[in-house]
């Protein structure tokens, strides 16, 4: 499926203007066909000279020119040689021209960082008689060929797109869908422009609901990929289509407030939800056009993972209420030793003050007499009362939770959080929603009503549990309990978790933090946040505070 349009060096329509890097006003193509005259990775491969250690400067200089004049003249198997894999390099490169139907091209490299090259993109996309022009910027990485010595681009396919993943391709066709305009639930439009974070869940609602919203489909340059449940990514519209109208569930007010709270951290994740409906209310992460952690990410909760855990206490018998007393002690064993934070202990303590506390021994000590079914109790209890892992129909993709089965000291860490469980920011904001309601509303972004799909079910919560579960997060948020600095700014009927989940390989807990306030429920994972109550505490009060 070719453009038609002329490709290569005669015809003009390709070419590679190099600045800032001293290529000079020399020919970039002299590379390819070996007059170069330069001392880069052609000449020395070419003398038979097997090279070792970093690429130098010149040889850096030399790869990239070759590369970008290779793809530029629309000659993506010569570019692709000039990688370091080249068997993925090639397609993304011949797809340059025969998929995305780039008609023209001019690229323009700049100076060199190291080994790493940038550069420019100003092209034109022409199909079936409709030419846009489109520009961008990426960057090429040069690397020391483990087999040839030669000096190579570092093959990714960010090096087409910085947007390009493993998996995805550039196309230019008629969309897959129509394209939409989404309101909030007051009939306020949502956009990516006015909302950064909707970008990924706006995508996801077109793939799912454009051609039920009543428009109709255009030309469209877009970010394809091979998994059906990954919607297309729009880069640039050569032909508008007619959008259709989509109402959400979403509050403009609230994502508003979500927007603006994870924008003071690098790697953030916010979610609200409503407890009475399961509507969800908000959804931002940082970085906003990156990939939807919110909704579908899988990491380790923390001890935001306890309000599962006491349920399970109380529906096992193991603790009779909030008053019921318990045992704090600074750690306690099972196949290996766990520490409460800077081994604190609280003698005499109740269920409520171990909760309030976040004591981790607490929640591992009276476990044990379960036995053989301490591996498999945790997991029971999240999906008969939270919904967790009951494969969620929202109105768009989602990770729905993780408790698997465990054994030894797996299931002991499992408990607080740790271990395999795996959660995200919405998962996690139901299991407040849950507490707060009395019952599990499985979350949607879109109405059911829409298209009658069937969501999920769980079992209301024990009419104790669910008092016993909201006196006890209500005490987190007071005196001495680890919630009550972030929860102070937020008033009427309250409770909160805080939790905090250690990350192999990296120096601070991720910081996690879930509350409700009347009937809206929020929950945030800040990376490398540190404590639960700090970086994700203040972010999930100004959420709540947007009520």
């Amino acid at each position: 499926m070719r453009s038609g349009a002329k490709v290569g060096i005669v015809a003009g329509a390709f070419v590679v203007v190099a600045s800032g890097v001293g290529y000079g006003g020399y020919n970039l193509y002299n590379g390819l066909t070996g007059s170069g005259g330069g001392d880069g990775a052609s000449t020395k491969a070419a003398s038979g000279e097997k090279r070792s250690g970093p690429p130098g400067a010149e040889e850096i200089e030399e790869t990239a020119k070759e590369f970008l004049a290779a793809w530029a003249a629309g000659k993506g198997t010569e570019a692709a040689q000039l990688t370091n894999n080249q068997a993925e390099a090639e397609p993304q490169l011949t797809g340059f021209t025969e998929r995305a139907h780039v008609s023209e091209a001019v690229i323009k490299a700049g100076r060199a960082t190291g080994p790493t090259v940038p550069f420019t993109v100003e092209a034109t996309v022409t199909y079936e008689g409709k030419s846009k022009p489109w520009s961008y910027a990426s960057k090429l990485t040069v690397v020391r060929g483990l087999t040839t010595g030669r000096a190579l681009v570092d093959w990714q396919p960010s090096v087409v797109h910085p947007e390009l993943t493993a998996g995805t391709s550039l196309v230019t066709a008629e969309a897959s869908a129509p394209p939409i305009k989404a309101f909030d639930d007051n009939g306020v439009e949502l956009s990516e422009e006015k909302f950064p974070s909707l970008g990924p869940v706006l995508d996801a609602l077109r793939k799912e609901y454009g051609d039920k919203a009543g428009g109709t489909p255009g030309i469209e340059l877009a970010i394809t990929s091979a998994n059906a449940d990954v919607p297309d990514r729009s880069l640039l519209t050569l032909t508008e289509g007619k959008p259709g109208s989509l109402r959400t569930t979403l509050d403009a007010g609230v994502q508003a407030a979500a927007e603006k709270a994870v924008k003071d951290y690098a790697k953030a994740s916010v979610v609200a939800v409503q407890p009475s409906t399961g509507e969800i209310k908000a959804v931002a992460n940082t970085p906003a056009d990156g990939f939807n952690t919110a909704f579908q990410g899988a990491q380790a909760p923390g001890s935001t993972m306890k309000i599962v855990t006491a349920a399970m206490m109380l529906d096992k018998g193991l603790v009779n209420g909030p008053n019921s007393p318990v045992e704090c002690p600074s750690t306690v064993t099972w196949e290996r030793e766990f520490h409460n934070l800077k081994d604190f202990s609280i003698p005499g303590a109740t269920f409520q003050q171990a909760f309030a506390r976040s004591c981790n021994t607490t929640f591992i000590k009276p476990v044990k007499p379960l036995g053989a079914a301490a591996g498999t109790a945790l997991g029971e209890t999240a999906a008969k009362y939270f919904g967790i892992g009951l494969n969620w129909k929202a109105g768009v993709v989602t990770v729905d939770g993780k408790v698997p089965e465990s054994t030894g000291s797996e299931t002991a860490a499992s408990y607080i959080g740790q271990g395999q469980i795996q959660m995200n920011a919405l998962n996690v904001a139901s299991i407040a929603a849950t507490v707060k309601n009395g019952g599990f509303k499985q979350p949607v972004i879109v109405p059911q009503s829409l298209d009658d799909r069937e969501l999920a079910t769980a079992r209301p919560l024990p009419s104790s549990m669910a008092a016993s579960l909201r006196q006890m997060m209500r005490a987190a948020t007071v005196g001495s309990g680890t919630a009550t600095a972030a929860m102070a700014s937020v008033s009427g009927d309250k409770g909160a978790k805080t939790g905090s989940a250690e990350v192999d390989g990296q120096g601070d807990s991720n910081s996690w933090f879930t509350g409700y306030a009347g009937d809206l429920a929020a929950a945030a994972v800040v990376q490398a946040g540190g404590h639960g109550g700090d970086s994700a505490g203040s972010t999930v009060a100004r959420v709540l505070n947007a009520r």
